[in-house]
């Protein structure tokens, strides 16, 4: 496999196989992609994305890098691909994720780079994109009740607690639907934001959907790697509900916000049961206290999600 990787990165290069270099992995994502740079002689250095075919589609990948390089966001440049052996040739956007920013620079410096990109975000084409509809959303919710409850806890939900969790559902979701539907990324945080001269970078886009315009929002707000004050993250929401939803009611947005990122940050809990569980990826476990955390803050500050708090609580 590695020798066929090598002979068509070289060709689709033109330099020869011994002017390429060792392939040299490089960290990934969860899923079953895998990357290596590259130090082509004579060249900067690239970066190879491996997507096996019958497991994943790269088609996605390749549409929305477009996307949004026409949206003036740094998107890896495609240099080549060959989607029936799931290869890809890419920019590459360097080392240095913005997890290294925040743990290194002030967080209001750090945010002042990220939030227009964000801003950007929210006006690149989103026609054709599935959509983060009712059903989709109800999806990824229920991973937390198929996955995290069954495997981490042994507090199965009573019929009573089902018709609970389905009005909890039903509730965020509603609230999500209700918000201007725009472009998502749908995993946009510290660890999918490369720091560059000017712009972030932006990778692991090939899930976007068209949907609620908080979400990529509160993906960054809600980091799995740091923790802000709530009265910052005021400041930021705020902050960019005037840069992308100016007409909408602060306390409006405010809740949009903060159901989205319940709806969110339960389904994180419950994706993470499932790498540990199904896939072997234990690790992810260790990011659930901080995510629980989050979910905790928000079941308080709202009368009409107060009810829950009996419901999830035991089961964080």
């Amino acid at each position: 496999m590695l020798d066929s990787l090598r002979q068509w990165c070289a060709a689709e290069l033109g330099v020869p196989e011994t002017a390429l270099g060792e392939l040299l992995p490089v960290a990934g994502d969860a899923s079953f992609r895998r990357y290596f740079r590259l130090f082509p002689e004579g060249r900067p250095p690239v970066i190879l994305m491996d997507a096996p075919p019958e497991k994943e589609n790269s088609q996605p990948f390749l549409d929305i890098a477009e996307r949004l390089r026409r949206a003036d966001i740094h998107a890896p440049a495609i240099l080549a691909h060959d989607l029936a052996r799931g290869w890809i040739l890419l920019e590459d956007l360097g080392d240095t994720l913005y997890k290294a920013a925040f743990e290194s620079q002030d967080g209001e410096a750090v945010f002042a780079q990220i939030l227009p990109v964000l801003a950007k975000l929210t006006r690149v084409d989103a026609g054709g994109l599935p959509l983060y509809d009712r059903n989709r959303l109800q999806d990824e919710l229920n991973l937390f009740v198929d996955w995290h409850i069954p495997e981490q806890t042994d507090r199965p939900l009573s019929d009573k607690e089902q018709v609970e969790w389905q009005a909890l559902c039903d509730l965020l979701i509603d609230s999500a639907l209700t918000q201007p539907q725009v472009f998502v990324h749908r995993d946009f945080h510290s660890c999918n934001l490369m720091v560059l001269d000017g712009a972030p970078g932006v990778i692991d886009f090939q899930d976007a959907v068209r949907g609620p315009i908080s979400y990529d929002l509160m993906s960054i707000l809600l980091d799995r790697y740091i923790t802000w004050p709530r009265d910052q993250l005021e400041r930021w929401m705020e902050g960019f509900r005037q840069q992308v939803a100016p007409s909408v009611a602060p306390e409006t947005w405010l809740r949009w916000c903060d159901f989205m990122g319940l709806q969110r940050n339960l389904k994180i809990i419950g994706i993470f049961a499932r790498l540990a569980h199904r896939d072997g990826k234990t690790g992810y476990l260790s990011l659930v206290p901080r995510f629980a955390d989050y979910v905790r803050d928000v079941l308080i500050r709202y009368n009409e999600l107060k009810p829950y708090q009996a419901l999830l609580e035991p089961r964080l």
